[in-house]
C-alpha cells in the first residue's frame, strides 16, 4: 500500500473509530451528496431474483456516473477536512515517513558486486530505479518517474523491472494515471539511451533474460479486446532481442502453440534456466495456484525455429511452486500433503508421482523457493512469521535452518524480482516483524548474516515502547485464528482503546508480521492494531486456504467477527471504538463482517473493496478470479457469490458502521462501480 492510501485508511480508521458516535455533530452536515437515483434492474440465477438498484453505475464512463462520484469525493473530503485533529495527525503522517531519508523496494543482485533496485527518498512520492557498483558505491539513476510524469503531465510509476544478466540492459514496465496497465520499456544502463521502441499491453511482461543477455521473453496481452472481461484472455508469451521492434518478436508459447494446448484463460510465462539448456513454459490460470508446466529445449530456438513443447506438470499434481538448478527441477506440492513437501527429479523426465521427497511435510508450512549456485533456499513459516532454509545440492542432502536476526516476514520472490541468482551465492533479503522495519541482509554460502547496509536506517525502525502479541481466537466453529496485537507497553485493560482491526484472507496470502512507521501516529496515541489470519490465508497451509474460498468464504468473515468478539471480551476495547479494514478482496471480509454484525463495530473501511461479488466476473479482472470465488454461471457457484456479496446484504433501516469507500478509478484489478454501487 503506497503512503497516500495508508495514510487515508490510517487516518478514517483512527478518527472514525474514535468519534463515529458525534463525528456528525462534531464536523457539521457539510455538503450534501445528491441520493444516487434508482433504476432497479432484476437478474434470475437459478430461481432466485436478485436486486440492482445502481447497475447504472457500473459505466464508469458515463457523464452521470463520474458526476455523481465526484460529489460523494467532494462530500467525503470536505467532511474530512473538518475533523478535530486531522490535520495534526497528518503532519505527524508526514513526519514519521521522513524520518527515515529514504526507502529501498526491490533489489536485484547481479555478478560484480552490482546492485539494481528501488529507492524513494522521504520527500518523493515514486519509486525511482537506481544502479549502484558494490554496496558503497555511488547510486546512478536510471528510471525517474517524476521527470517522465512531468514531461507526459500526468502520474507515472514503476510496475516491474528486470535486468539482463551481464546488467547492460534494464527492461522496465511503465503505468500511468493510476492504472496497473504497463508499456514495457527497455534501457541501455551504460549510456542511459533507450533500446527498441516501448511494447504495450505488457501488465504482465517482466522481461525474463537468456543466460547471455541476447534475447528476451515477455508476455504481451492481445490486442482488439472490445468486451471487458475478454481482456486478459488469449495473451502470449514473445521472445524478441534488444533493439528489435515488437513487429519483429517470436511467439514462444500462446494461442497459436501447436505442439501443447494453450487455454483462453491461460496466462503464459516464459523462463530460461541459467545453464542455457531449457524453456520452461508456465500456463498460469488466472488465480489458480496449480499451474501448468512445460518445458522446452533451448537449443529449439536455432535458425528461428519454435520451441517443442512438452508438459511436465498439470493441475492435478497440485504444484504451487518450482526451481531448477543443476538439470533438477524441484517443486512443492500440496498433494496429500496440506502443509506441503517438496519433490524433485531430472527435468527432462520429471513426473510429480515418482519424483522423490527431498523436503518431508511437517508441522510447518514449507512456502517459496528459489535456486542460487550454493543450493535451494526456502521459506518455512511457523505460524505468520518465516524461517530461512537452505537445501544443498549435494545428494540425500539435509536442509538447514538459517539464523536470521528476527523472526519475522521477508519474501524470496516479489514483484518479479528473486532473492536469488543461480550464479551467486546466497540471497538477498528484506528482514522485518512488528517492532522493525525492514533492512536488506545478505545471506552468504556458509550462513553468515550481514546487514548490508542499503536501506538507511531510521530513528523510528525500532520503537522500545510498542509490543506485539500472538494469540489464537475461537471461532464460530471452534477453528483456532491466528491474532496479532500490537500497542504500546502497558496498555490498560478498560475497553477504551480506539482499536484498528485488519484483515485479508483471499488466495492464501498471510498477513506477515510487517512495520510501517506511520503506524506509528496510530500506536503512539494509544491505538491498537489488531492482524487476523481468517481462513482463507496461507497461514496453516492448504486445508486452511481452502476453508475460506469459495462455498467456505463465509468463514472468513465470521472469524474476523471471533476475532472483533475477542478484542471486546479482553476489554482491548469495545464496539463504539473498533474499526476494521480490509483490501481489495479483504473487502469482502471486512464488509460482510460489517453487514452481518454492524452492531460489533464503529467504522468500516472496505479499501478498493470487491462489494459485489455477484456481478464480479463480468469486469476485466473477474474470469481470472473464477478459481478463487466461484462463477455465478453455476448454481452452487452463485449462492457463494450473493453470500459474499456485501452489496446484496445492505439492508434498509439498519445502524451500520460509519463507511469510507476508497477507489481508484482506473483500477484494473477492482472496477470502481464495486465501492460506487455500495
Amino acid at each position: 500500500m503506497d503512503l497516500a492510501r495508508r495514510a487515508i485508511a490510517l487516518l478514517v480508521s483512527a478518527v472514525a473509530a474514535i468519534t463515529a458516535v458525534t463525528a456528525t455533530a462534531q464536523v457539521g452536515a457539510g455538503p450534501t451528496l445528491p441520493p444516487a437515483p434508482v433504476r432497479n434492474v432484476v437478474d434470475r440465477y437459478f430461481g432466485t431474483e436478485v436486486q440492482d438498484p445502481y447497475r447504472w453505475l457500473e459505466d464508469a464512463k458515463s457523464t452521470e456516473t463520474q458526476q455523481w462520484m465526484k460529489a460523494a469525493a467532494d462530500q467525503a473530503a470536505s467532511r474530512l477536512a473538518r475533523i478535530p485533529g486531522r490535520d495534526a495527525l497528518l503532519a505527524r503522517l508526514a513526519e514519521l515517513e521522513a524520518a527515515t531519508t529514504a526507502r529501498i523496494g526491490r533489489v536485484i543482485r547481479l555478478p560484480g558486486e552490482r546492485y539494481v533496485y528501488e529507492r524513494r527518498g522521504a520527500n518523493d512520492n515514486q519509486f525511482k530505479l537506481v544502479m549502484r557498483q558494490g554496496l558503497t558505491g555511488t547510486e546512478r539513476v536510471l528510471v525517474d518517474p517524476v521527470v517522465i510524469a512531468q514531461a507526459r503531465g500526468t502520474t507515472v510509476a514503476v510496475n516491474h523491472f528486470s535486468a539482463s544478466p551481464d546488467g547492460r540492459y534494464l527492461a522496465y514496465g511503465l503505468s500511468t494515471g493510476g492504472s496497473e496497465a504497463a508499456v514495457l520499456h527497455l534501457l541501455d544502463t551504460r549510456n542511459l539511451q533507450p533500446v527498441g521502441e516501448p511494447i504495450d499491453r505488457a501488465d504482465f511482461g517482466v522481461a525474463r533474460w537468456s543466460p547471455d543477455s541476447r534475447r528476451f521473453a515477455f508476455n504481451r496481452l492481445r490486442g482488439g479486446v472490445a468486451e471487458p472481461k475478454a481482456k486478459y484472455e488469449r495473451s502470449a508469451a514473445w521472445l524478441l532481442e534488444p533493439g528489435q521492434g515488437v513487429a519483429q518478436a517470436r511467439e514462444l508459447l500462446g494461442p497459436n502453440t501447436r505442439r501443447i494446448p494453450v487455454l483462453s484463460s491461460e496466462v503464459p510465462t516464459v523462463l530460461f534456466t541459467d545453464d542455457g539448456r531449457w524453456l520452461i513454459g508456465l500456463l498460469e490460470d488466472g488465480v489458480r495456484r496449480e499451474a501448468r508446466v512445460a518445458i522446452a529445449r533451448a537449443s529449439d530456438l536455432a535458425h528461428g525455429g519454435a520451441p517443442r513443447w512438452k508438459t511436465i506438470i498439470e493441475p492435478g499434481d497440485a504444484i504451487t511452486d518450482f526451481a531448477y538448478a543443476r538439470g533438477t527441477l524441484y517443486a512443492a506440492t500440496h498433494k496429500e500433503a496440506p502443509r506441503f513437501t517438496y519433490v524433485a527429479a531430472p527435468i527432462e523426465g520429471f513426473n510429480a508421482a515418482t519424483a522423490r521427497t527431498v523436503v518431508a511435510a511437517s508441522e510447518r508450512v514449507l512456502g517459496m523457493m528459489v535456486a542460487a549456485r550454493d543450493g535451494l533456499y526456502f521459506e518455512a513459516r511457523e505460524g505468520n512469521a518465516k524461517q530461512l532454509w537452505k537445501l544443498p545440492y549435494a545428494a540425500n542432502a539435509k536442509a538447514q535452518p538459517v539464523a536470521l536476526p528476527l523472526q519475522g516476514s521477508f519474501s524470496l520472490r516479489r514483484g518479479g524480482v528473486w532473492a536469488a541468482q543461480p550464479r551467486l551465492d546466497g540471497v538477498l533479503i528484506a528482514l522485518e516483524d512488528w517492532t522493525h522495519a525492514p533492512q536488506l541482509y545478505a545471506v552468504d554460502a556458509h550462513g553468515h548474516v550481514s546487514n548490508t547496509g542499503l536501506q538507511p536506517a531510521g530513528p523510528l525502525d525500532a520503537p522500545a515502547d510498542i509490543e506485539a502479541t500472538e494469540v489464537l481466537v475461537t471461532s464460530h466453529d471452534g477453528a483456532r485464528v491466528p491474532l496479532s496485537v500490537i500497542h504500546k507497553k502497558g496498555l490498560a485493560r478498560d475497553g477504551d482503546a480506539p482499536t484498528w482491526l485488519l484483515g485479508y484472507a483471499a488466495y492464501g496470502f498471510t498477513m506477515e508480521p510487517r512495520f510501517f512507521v506511520q503506524n506509528l501516529a496510530w500506536l503512539e496515541r494509544g491505538g491498537v492494531l489488531a492482524i487476523a489470519n481468517p481462513r482463507g490465508s496461507g497461514v496453516f497451509g492448504q486445508a486452511w486456504y481452502e476453508a475460506g474460498k469459495q462455498t467456505t468464504k463465509p468463514n472468513t468473515w465470521r472469524d474476523m467477527i471471533a476475532c472483533a468478539e475477542y478484542l471486546i471480551a479482553q476489554r482491548v476495547t469495545r464496539p463504539a471504538r473498533l474499526a476494521i479494514e480490509g483490501g481489495s478482496a479483504g473487502g469482502i471480509t471486512s464488509g460482510r463482517a460489517a453487514t452481518e454484525r454492524p452492531d460489533l463495530f464503529a467504522a468500516v473501511v472496505p479499501r478498493v473493496g470487491v462489494l459485489d461479488m455477484v456481478r464480479a466476473e463480468l469486469e476485466p479482472n473477474g474470469p481470472p478470479n473464477i478459481p478463487e470465488f466461484g462463477s455465478h454461471q453455476t448454481e452452487a457457484g452463485f449462492r457463494a457469490l450473493l453470500a459474499m456479496s456485501t452489496y446484496h446484504h445492505i439492508r434498509d433501516g439498519v445502524k451500520y458502521p460509519a463507511v469510507l469507500l476508497t477507489h481508484g478509478v482506473n483500477d484494473p484489478r477492482v472496477a470502481v462501480w464495486h465501492s460506487a454501487k455500495a
